[in-house]
């Protein structure tokens, strides 16, 4: 409970700051030697970073599967499998008209004599018209495979497709799908959308920033800081990239919270710098100030968003995008604690020069009296703090539960716009063709020789099981082709597809499932399970799924342990409170629920389309966009819960008056966590603009969570639940409270966990 007595409010830690900021002052004395250093490394980064990109792989994660190894094995041993590119060859005479028939033999040796094409199969050559060959008789298809890993297969796909999408050959209308084909459709539109969610976000954050800080000038430096931490982090992704795979959504990543967190932290820091020269400091004084406390909350802020970053590394897939939100998040820290206070310290009072709204802002300043609306709203939530808390709670809880209906996918060419050639053909192939719609799973049985009669023998009896199992329509290797337990054509496919090689041999599945619904996954998991000749490995499109959500299930509790492990710590050390960390970790998982509710009813039922930007709703999110926007948005929302907490805190040094600290704190920071988040917000609602859907909801997810946080949580969860806490907050046992005290913000003689009654003592002041 709070003692209801107001201390004397002498600002002890703020003035002692003074005299801890001897890094501050060091900045100030020596802020050209700073901004030179800045500028030349700034030349240095801007060829480096602009490279980065064609470094990067195309693939949003990077897979090292059971599926991805069946895919290598059958290109490398068999060259066989999936095809990479798949051409839709449409006459209006028809497929077997002559004239298509010369046309398609031209177009043929076209594809073959094109650099890293390994083998180009057809209706036309293949000897299996009802596959390849359309419902209505007019289009005919295309195999194409392509020479090396995904990143060139991608490459060379990117060459090809104006040869064949959305193009004319003699009497055949081309266009191409395939998974090569989408890579490079994907890294394309990627690159694209990129460009312009910066240029849309850029402008829009420097009005927001104006609004917010009352200055060009000052509105200016975040973006500044911005630029400096996008460039430092591209150049040294581009280096990283050549000693390990990293995927080109990293970019994407770097600039969405590059940008971000540079504005936050630009913020925090010139806010405090203004504030102090208001109080009356120097200028050099006030930088002192400002980078004692605002820089010291930026770097307990930073290192908590690199440990939220630095979770993912467990699963080998997200590694890439874990090293681009360490990296960025890191140098947003630096360039903001180094090069923001230089430039503070060589502009002074000149920051708060060119204000467009000098009159509104006069009557609305930054940081208001302790009147101000921030401060009346925590009063007012502070007096009935359970029916708020309840009533929020209960919000959060409606919101989150479509999550419970969720289900996941991996990302093909309905990621891209629907007016995209790569998913129009796509579209096609799946509805003209009626093989198409659910594609096969593989099996390889590495090493086994069914050459002998015994062998043979083996292989035939497994392939009669496989085929007896649910949703699977035929089972063909090189014995033939097996349909309902039974040998239906002795021939199979042998005439078209190695199905042995020194390596082994392999059967293709022919399923009635799709790859990511239930019974798709359930017979991968079946053919797992099912007693084979030799282990089987198990491949394609549903196995691929399995094997990602195994993967994230079976490394969650680690990756949940890193970040909630170092998250406690980091906001012990802080506040030297018990109860602040676990508080603050159970209200991130409600509103991050919330949010994955929420990107299910949008994006898997396809509920308000009109307000995200029309999308094609696929019937799932893909797998890995929860777990990526969980740690992104975790670590943000620990962003926003340092700032507020380090000035209740200091608050609460002061006066020792729990319900003050909080109403002051909330008061000093409630509009600039609320600038923060909008401007944040802006960013990432840009980057929903994209056509690629899981861009749209990695940008629409990432402003959710931003926005829930700062207005549900922030301003109405954490006051209630302080308040009912109540000196509880900042109880820890002694040996703890003395460790702790030694970081944890201001002077901890109103710590509770000192008092047998929890109350602390007026008179200490």
């Amino acid at each position: 409970m709070d003692t209801g007595v107001r201390a004397r409010d002498t600002r002890k830690p703020a003035d002692e700051a003074v005299g801890r900021g001897r890094a501050g002052a060091w900045l100030a004395r020596r802020r050209w030697r700073m901004l030179l250093a800045g500028a030349l490394l700034t030349v240095l980064a801007v060829p480096v970073a602009l490279g980065a990109e064609s470094r990067m792989t195309s693939s949003q994660f990077v897979a090292h599967t059971e599926a991805a190894t069946v895919d290598r094995m059958l290109d490398e041993e068999f060259r066989a499998g999936d095809p990479h590119m798949v051409v839709l060859a449409r006459a209006e005479g028809g497929v077997d008209a002559a004239g298509t028939r010369t046309a398609v033999r031209s177009l043929t040796t076209a594809l073959r004599h094109r650099p890293g094409v390994t083998q180009v199969r057809s209706y036309w050559d293949s000897g299996h018209p009802r596959r390849l060959r359309s419902k209505d008789g007019r289009t005919g298809l295309l195999l194409v495979r392509l020479r090396g890993g995904d990143e060139d297969r991608a490459a060379r796909a990117g060459e090809i497709l104006p040869l064949v999408s959305d193009a004319r050959w003699g009497p055949l209308r081309l266009s191409v799908t395939g998974e090569a084909a989408v890579q490079a459709a994907l890294k394309e539109q990627m690159q694209h959308d990129l460009v312009r969610a910066e240029l849309i976000a850029l402008p829009g954050a420097l009005v927001l920033l104006i609004l917010a800080f009352g200055s060009v000038v000052a509105a200016l430096l975040p973006l500044g800081v911005g630029v400096l931490t996008i460039l430092g982090a591209l150049s040294a992704l581009s280096g990283l990239a050549a000693v390990v795979d990293v995927s080109v959504f990293s970019l994407n990543l770097v600039t969405a919270v590059g940008l971000g967190l540079a504005i936050d932290y630009s913020l925090f820091i010139t806010t405090r710098f203004r504030e102090q020269l208001a109080h009356g400091d120097s200028v050099p004084a006030a930088v002192a100030t400002a980078v004692a406390t605002a820089g010291r909350t930026v770097w307990f802020s930073a290192l908590t968003v690199a440990f939220a970053f630095a979770a993912p590394l467990v699963f080998p897939s997200m590694r890439s995008l874990a090293y681009a939100g360490i990296l960025v998040t890191l140098l947003a820290a630096v360039v903001a604690t180094t090069v923001l206070p230089a430039v503070l310290a060589l502009l002074g009072s000149r920051v708060t020069r060119l204000d467009p709204l000098r009159r509104w802002h006069r009557t609305r300043p930054l940081t208001a009296h302790e009147g101000g609306f921030w401060y009346r709203l925590a009063r007012a939530v502070m007096r009935k703090p359970v029916p708020v808390a309840l009533a929020v709670v209960a919000l959060l809880t409606l919101l989150a539960a479509p999550f419970l209906h969720a289900r996941f996918g991996l990302d093909d060419d309905r990621a891209l716009p629907a007016g995209h050639a790569v998913h129009a053909a796509g579209e096609r192939q799946r509805t003209e063709f009626a093989a198409a719609g659910s594609p096969p799973v593989t099996v390889v049985l590495k090493g086994f020789d069914p050459s002998a009669s015994a062998p043979r023998k083996a292989l035939a009896d497994y392939a009669r099981r496989v085929s007896a199992l649910p949703a699977v329509r035929s089972v063909t290797t090189v014995g033939g082709t097996y349909a309902h337990g039974r040998l239906v054509d002795p021939a199979g496919r042998g005439a078209d597809a190695p199905y042995r090689a020194r390596a082994g041999t392999w059967l293709e599945v022919a399923t009635t499932a799709g790859p990511y619904t239930r019974p798709g996954t359930r017979l991968v998991q079946r053919l797992r399970a099912l007693p084979a000749p030799v282990a089987p490995l198990v491949g394609g499109a549903a196995a691929e799924l399995v094997d990602t959500e195994d993967e994230l299930l079976a490394r969650m509790p680690w990756a949940l342990a890193v970040i909630g492990v170092t998250t406690f710590a980091l906001l012990f050390l802080f506040t030297g409170g018990l109860l602040i960390p676990i508080k603050a970790i159970v209200l991130n998982l409600l509103s991050l629920t919330a949010t994955f509710g929420s990107l299910v009813y949008v994006f898997q039922e396809g509920h308000l389309r009109w307000l995200v930007g029309d999308f094609n709703p696929s019937g799932y999110i893909d797998v890995g966009m929860p777990i990526l926007i969980f740690f992104v948005a975790f670590g943000l929302s620990m962003d926003y819960e340092v700032f507020l907490l380090s000035r209740i805190a200091e608050e609460y040094a002061v006066t020792g008056d729990n319900g003050l600290a909080v109403a002051r704190g909330l008061q000093r920071t409630g509009r600039l966590i609320t600038a923060a988040a909008a401007l944040f917000a802006a960013v990432l609602i840009a980057l929903a603009t994209s056509g690629v859907s899981s861009l749209k909801t990695l940008g629409v997810g990432l402003a959710l969570a931003v926005v829930l946080d700062a207005t549900l949580v922030r301003a109405l969860l954490v006051p209630a639940l302080m308040r009912l806490l109540g000196r509880a907050n900042w109880w820890s046992p002694a040996p703890l409270r003395r460790f702790a005290g030694r970081l944890s913000h201001g002077d901890r003689t109103h710590d509770a966990g000192g008092l047998s009654g929890g109350e602390a003592d007026p008179r200490r002041h």
